[in-house]
């Protein structure tokens, strides 16, 4: 059965790989194995293609133009080529890996090498790789050039060697360690001829890093090699010795023409101070570009670069599955082992007194000044006399800080230069190449580039021979995608908020390009580059804004406007209204237009006064080179800003309008009228009332308001009325003398505050128009706030507040009030009542007092004064005269409890009321007691916890509840534990532990009760070690959340509190984040889930406590489906469902699917498609609205990921038929009768035919008897 699925899947698979979104243009090429290896022919632009068992030459669009088998071929590693049946019994088909492609320009061949046959390589022609140029399998162990196991590691470069003053072409190979080769790490190959050596052989055996036993003791793994100014660089890793497993990068170096390989040098390379990512994995030399140059010459790590200066760009991992990208300049690759060879030849091996060079591939324990010794003359390319390659040891490697990180692995690298600026293309293991800007704050930009699939991007990632596309290749594919997409941005800021170095707004043509493209991008301000996100945009108006009654020409500033040639029409468009535009002669930033005719400019919005619309300069009728908007006012519409004050807002607004008190309306300042008009800005000459008195109305009571009128004379003879919101209808306002008015007043009725401001609107009577007023008064009310007798004398003397009875009577039970004066008609009270105390808090104080105590209750003063004495269960109490609240509040300090007489009990002492004495001899006493009692602490849970604190601990014991949660505080051994709660237990959060230690560290747990008491408890608390992440996975979480996540460590036992926190940005102090809690397993195990966020862009945090880890975690978007329709199904169909980004952050077994909440089974899930096995019974709608005999039954297909929950379809089922029973029978039962009865005819028909021909043969025989004689028997 599992057979049968496999094959089912493949099949399905293959025929998917044709069903996925289409990738536009972008040319893209398939092999029928995985590729290793590809090289690029600058000359040709050809790509010639390494895959396992095929080799492929490709043209520039990869388009297939050649191909050859390599294999499977007979072979079996531990035989000698070439491979015979009878030398080789154990011989069988085996796969040719291509381990090694070399261009050979000068003859026009390609060095091939494979893994067959140990090794061996070949030449074919560039022009057809099918045609053969050599190979030749019997020249024995010499000829073995590769390796024939497929997982190590085998690079090469082109070279020559010199003999006679003529150069030979050669070609060095490095590689790794395999148990079927040979310990040859590096070699000189011949690709001809020479003397009697033979093509391909090795021209020197001599060498120290051919022929060596340190292969399988150090591990290296070849990643990459170049030449550069007469040297021939490798790039690698291995290890220090067999019994360290971890893997450090080192780059050898060697005189291109030093053919014994004396001048064999390595040097570590560090990425990051303290080599966290130390194995490298991809590499690539190049320029570094004017941006790049200047920022690495700024930096403290190297010193000045040129732009021209080459630069090792490489990729390292750390121990787990993150990464990061680190530079190197290539002169100081030079200059560091320049010193480390120096230290050799003149410093015995020294530089400041520390061990600089040590012997990796020497068998001899020689001391660095023994090996050093003795060299006299330093010689650029090492001599004879060094005895064995020199490394540098770990002290003296060249450091650089990472330049970027990453969540996963960066597999390939390739690095261009546009406009002065380095620009890194990063591949990683999920199939994307990622782009990076390498200025002094490297950052990635745009969308990630991708192949035609999504699996780990090859380390060829190669530029085309224009530099205008990059070749990606991943395990089967390879596909040729444009370095930038400048053309896909429709509008200049969409091109700057790409921040692509590639790209530029070409302001004259309208499009986003790059500046090669765009003609007259060397005119100044034409060509806008995108990482510096400007655009043209327009500076002012002149004038700056116009009354939407008026059109005449506006004058638009564009400073940074591009030169126009003649023959070059500009145009301004106002919404869709289109004028001609011409640039001042004197200055050319300058573009004067039209405006618009009043008739045809869009109508004021309410509530605003002006009306904004869109402008465009256009060139040559359709190109777009700046926009803005320009502001039409309304000076009629001004007064909706105050409509208590018209003129007054008219006058003052922003567009210099004029008020017209004959017509009370407010229009475009005309200069030509006189008189009766209030110009701009002259708010003194509208007509308006101002200045009431008095400015304090109480509510309740009808207190008349006298104010002045002002430029009142087109107002003569006319009545007015008064208003405001808080009165239900309005007032006649009556005319005094000297321009003064008054208003009888209002009986207000308002107890929401204290106080509150209204103002007033004054109308003319018979024309119902508002005259401008500024009569704005403070109304107040005694009674809110003021509930006893001391509030309300507290009250400030301006407000003529008392303390009233509700109406004047002899009852002293009736209800009292704080009233305006005038109101109150019984006698004025000449002190307040005695004082009431309503609570007391504490109720329960240490024996040793020095807390604070507060008394709560009524009319206990005016003022702080008079409180005159304070007593606490007999105990004076300090009056705290700073917490004094008026009439309410009181707070004291107690002190110790009282010592009792001898022949008093104890518990009197113990235990008492409070008293207080106020002003005017009146005092109060609580009913309820303040009580001394000795608090007792006896255990705290949990009794340890970690160094970085946030361990909440829980203090029990007996009367923990004594004094208030401000009086209590908690310390561990002088480190202050936060309390969080306080009651009968106690709990608080432990802080801290910052002493050198070694932990476990033991402190005594102390409890203190205001200033004098202090209780230690009898068990100490522990500070242990903080817990230690040692991993986490997966690290990849789509934004949605909810993927699970495994933690494993040490130490999560102790942990209380354990989280997944999300910050939008890299800072700490981001105000929005994401968080979700974690379940510890065990001591070393969490579990987790992502948290839902908004953003990928995040910066992710594991919290244990107060212990705070950053993760390494990457959040990738949502993926997006293709909805689909599907029918016809049957149970256990197939269904593959389509779209993008699926694997990036959830497994097969993480990923669930379902039809109307039935679960699917899911069989395969790819980054482009899922499929799914349909339920074995089809699910029935859930509305039951649905028929179930309906024809067309749709079904929700649901995808989840974590959180992420997607329809991604519908799916309709085959219908099984239901036919009647009448149907049923007469269909089946007559067929069955009737064959029934034929098969009955024709049994009886055939029994007489056979009856009768048994009568005749029986007939026969008798006569024949007859005829015979007897005799014949």
């Amino acid at each position: 059965m599992e057979r049968w699925w496999a094959w089912r899947l493949t099949v399905v698979a293959m025929v998917t790989a044709h069903l996925g979104p289409c990738r536009g243009r972008d040319p893209e090429f398939s092999s029928a194995m995985r590729i290793n290896n590809v090289v690029a022919d600058p000359a040709t632009g050809r790509l010639y293609v390494g895959a396992v068992n095929h080799l492929y030459q490709l043209d520039a669009d990869l388009a297939l133009e050649s191909s050859y088998i390599t294999g499977p071929k007979l072979d079996n590693r531990q035989c000698t080529p070439p491979i015979i049946d009878t030398s080789c019994a154990d011989a069988q088909n085996t796969p040719n890996h291509n381990k090694l492609l070399l261009l050979h320009p000068a003859r026009n061949q390609l060095v091939v090498c494979g893994s067959l046959f140990r090794g061996l390589c070949s030449l074919r022609s560039l022009d057809n790789v099918k045609t053969e140029v050599y190979f030749n399998d019997n020249k024995g162990e010499k000829s073995y050039v590769a390796s024939p196991d497929e997982n190590v590691s085998v690079v090469g470069v082109m070279s020559y060697y010199k003999k006679d003053k003529e150069n030979i072409t050669v070609f060095l190979v490095a590689k790794g360690h395999s148990a079927y080769d040979s310990m040859k790490l590096i070699s000189t190959r011949l690709l001809e001829e020479v003397d009697e050596l033979d093509m391909f052989e090795n021209i020197i055996e001599t060498a120290a890093v051919q022929s060596n036993p340190f292969s399988p003791k150090y591990a290296h793994d070849f990643r990459f090699s170049f030449k550069s100014d007469g040297y021939v660089y490798f790039l690698f890793s291995r290890k220090l010795d067999s019994h360290n497993h971890k893997n450090f990068t080192f780059i050898s170096r060697m005189c291109e023409e030093d053919y014994h390989y004396y001048s064999y040098t390595e040097l570590q390379l560090n990425c990051s101070a303290n080599n966290e990512f130390s194995k490298v994995l991809a590499a690539f030399v190049g320029p570094a570009g004017e941006a790049l140059a200047q920022s690495l010459s700024q930096s403290s790590q190297f010193g000045p670069i040129s732009a021209h200066d080459e630069v090792l760009f490489a990729t390292f991992s750390d121990e787990g599955d993150n990464s990061a990208m680190c530079m190197y300049p290539l002169k100081f690759i030079n200059n560091q082992i320049y010193k480390v060879i120096e230290a050799c030849y003149n410093q015995e091996g020294l530089i400041n007194n520390q061990l600089a060079v040590y012997s990796p591939y020497s068998n001899s324990n020689s001391k660095p000044e023994e090996l050093c010794s003795g060299k006299k003359g330093m010689e650029k390319c090492g001599a004879e006399h060094l005895p064995s390659p020199l490394a540098s040891t770990a002290e003296f490697a060249l450091m650089a800080e990472p330049s970027w990180k990453h969540v996963g692995q960066l597999t390939a690298v390739a690095v261009g230069v546009e406009m002065g600026h380095a620009v890194a293309f990063l591949g990683t293991l999920d199939g994307e190449v990622l782009k990076l800007h390498l200025s002094a704050r490297p950052e990635v930009y745009g969308q990630p580039l991708s192949g035609a699939s999504r699996h780990k991007v090859n380390k060829n990632l190669l530029f085309d021979s224009s530099l205008q596309h990059l070749y990606i290749t991943t395990e089967t594919k390879i596909t040729k995608v444009p370095v930038q997409t400048c053309h896909l941005m429709a509008d200049c800021h969409s091109c700057v908020q790409m921040k692509d170095p590639y790209c530029g707004w070409c302001v004259l043509e309208g499009r986003c390009s790059r500046k090669q493209d765009c003609s007259r991008s060397a005119e100044t301000n034409a060509w806008l580059w995108s990482p510096d996100g400007k655009c043209v945009e327009i500076a002012a108006f002149e004038p700056p804004n116009i009354s939407c009654k008026k059109t005449k020409q506006v004058h638009i500033k564009v400073p940074s406007l591009p030169r126009l040639r003649d023959g070059d029409q500009l145009h301004c468009v106002f919404n869709s209204l289109r004028s001609d535009a011409v640039v001042l002669k004197y200055d050319p930033t300058v573009v004067v237009c039209s405006l618009p005719d009043p008739g045809k400019v869009p109508p004021t919005p309410e509530q605003q006064d002006f009306v904004s619309v869109p402008v465009k300069v256009l060139l040559n009728q359709t190109i777009e080179v700046t926009s803005g908007e320009y502001h039409f006012y309304n000076c009629a519409a001004t007064v909706w800003k105050n409509p208590n004050t018209p003129c007054i807002s008219c006058v003052t607004s922003q567009w210099g309008c004029q008020w017209n008190t004959r017509d009370h309306t407010c229009s475009d300042k005309d200069e030509s009228l006189e008189g009766h008009i209030v110009k701009p800005s002259q708010l003194g000459n509208c007509p308006q009332f101002e200045s009431p008195d008095p400015l304090l109305i109480p509510v309740g009571y009808k207190m008349p308001i006298v104010f002045q009128g002002r430029n009142l004379e087109n107002y003569e003879g006319k009545s007015f009325t008064i208003g405001t919101e808080l009165m239900d209808h309005e007032e006649n306002v009556v005319k005094m003398e000297n321009s003064k008015f008054r208003f009888d007043g209002y009986q207000f009725a308002y107890d929401e505050q204290q106080e509150v401001n209204i103002s007033f609107h004054i109308k003319v009577q018979d024309r119902n128009t508002k005259i401008d007023s500024t009569l704005t008064v403070t109304l107040y009310s005694c009674s809110v706030g003021r509930e006893d007798c001391s509030l309300c004398k507290h009250a400030d003397d301006k407000y003529n507040c008392e303390w009233c009875k509700e109406t004047p009577s002899k009852n002293s039970n009736e209800e009292m009030k704080c009233v305006f004066k005038e109101i109150c008609k019984s006698p004025k009270l000449a002190q307040c009542p005695e004082p009431t105390i309503t609570d007391i808090i504490p109720r329960f104080g240490p024996l040793n007092g020095s807390i604070a105590v507060t008394i709560k209750g009524s009319n206990m003063g005016i003022k702080k004064e008079d409180v005159k004495k304070i007593t606490v269960a007999g105990v004076n109490c300090k009056h705290l005269e700073d917490r004094y609240s008026v009439s309410t509040s009181v707070v004291c300090e107690i002190g110790p409890k009282r010592t009792p007489p001898s022949d008093l009990p104890p518990e009197l002492t113990e235990r008492g009321p409070v008293t207080i004495e106020v002003e005017g001899n009146r005092s109060a006493t609580s009913t309820m007691n303040f009580t001394y009692r000795d608090p007792d602490p006896t255990f705290i849970d949990p009794m340890a916890g970690p160094a970085a604190g946030g361990t909440i601990i829980t203090i029990t014991g007996k009367d923990l509840d004594t004094a208030t949660k401000g009086d209590v505080s908690v310390s561990i051994g002088g480190i202050a534990c936060d309390v969080l709660s306080f009651g009968t237990n106690i709990t608080c959060k432990t802080g801290s532990y910052s002493a050198a230690a070694a932990f476990p560290v033991s402190m005594t747990v102390s409890v203190k009760y205001g200033g004098n008491t202090i209780k230690n408890l009898p068990k100490p608390f522990i500070y242990t070690d903080n817990p230690k992440i040692t991993s986490y996975t997966p690290n990849t979480s789509f934004v949605c959340g909810g993927r699970k996540i495994v933690v494993t460590g040490t130490g999560f036992n102790l942990t209380q509190s354990a989280s997944m926190k999300v910050l939008l940005n890299t800072n700490d102090d981001s105000t929005e984040e994401f968080k979700s809690d974690c379940k510890r397993v065990n001591n070393s195990v969490l579990e987790c889930h992502s948290p839902s966020v908004s953003s990928h862009l995040v910066k992710t945090q594991l919290h244990l406590d107060n212990v705070k880890e950053d993760l390494l975690f990457k959040y990738y978007p949502d993926p997006t489906f293709e909805f689909q329709t599907f029918k016809d199904l049957t149970a256990t169909s197939l269904i593959i469902v389509t779209g993008q980004g699926f694997s990036k952050a959830i497994s097969v077994s993480e990923a669930t699917a379902s039809i109307q909440d039935v679960p699917c089974n899911i069989k395969l899930l790819q980054d482009d498609k899922l499929i799914l096995e349909a339920p074995s019974s089809p699910p029935t709608p859930k509305s039951k609205s649905q028929s179930a005999e309906a024809a067309d039954d749709m079904l929700d297909l649901e995808v989840q990921f974590g959180n992420g929950k997607w329809t991604v379809g519908k799916v309709q089922f085959t219908r099984k038929e239901n036919i009647p029973l009448a149907i049923i029978i007469p269909a089946v039962i007559v067929p069955m009768l009737v064959f029934i009865v034929i098969s009955i005819y024709c049994y009886r028909r055939k029994s007489q035919q056979a009856e009768r021909e048994y009568e005749k043969v029986k007939h026969q025989l008798e006569n024949l008897e007859v005829v015979i004689p007897p005799n014949v028997h």
